[in-house]
């Protein structure tokens, strides 16, 4: 008989070492006290990039990442209307019930670490594609032409 019961963590199958690597850096840019922690985080940032993400960028990004990662981001379906930064962070506080604080750090943390596996051309041109606000929550500044 074969069941779908889950064991503690130590007992499921094991991810990757890039993946490690990866939840030890959102680990330490976030300050959470577990793995598991930033685990959690990386899951719903990536959800939530994954529907605001499109086309070579979404492609090439997928292709960067752990595979455990380029799955949470691919495995969703893009909407139709892009979220701004601000829009984006809040619309993930409202998924996971957390605080937009608490929201904003998550956010923070695992684009961090997608940064740091995407290389700085790649986040230019994702962030070329989507609306206002993201540059912040990768840590950059948020240049606007003058008017």
């Amino acid at each position: 008989m074969i069941t779908d019961v889950r064991g503690p963590l130590e007992h499921q199958q094991p991810y990757s070492t890039a993946y490690e690597q990866m939840l030890e850096k959102v680990r330490y840019e976030g300050a959470y006290p577990t793995r598991e922690k930033a685990d959690e985080a990386v899951r719903l940032v990536l959800s939530g990039l994954g529907r605001q993400l499109t086309g070579d960028e979404r492609v090439d990004l997928a292709a960067r990442l752990p595979l455990e990662a380029a799955r949470m981001l691919t495995a969703q379906i893009p909407d139709t209307q892009l979220l701004t930064g601000w829009a984006f962070v809040k619309d993930l506080a409202a998924r996971s019930g957390g605080s937009l604080a608490t929201t904003r750090w998550d956010t923070g943390s695992v684009f961090a670490a997608v940064a740091a596996h995407a290389g700085p051309d790649l986040i230019t041109r994702i962030l070329h594609q989507l609306p206002t606000g993201y540059a912040l929550l990768f840590g950059r500044a948020e240049l606007t032409p003058a008017a």
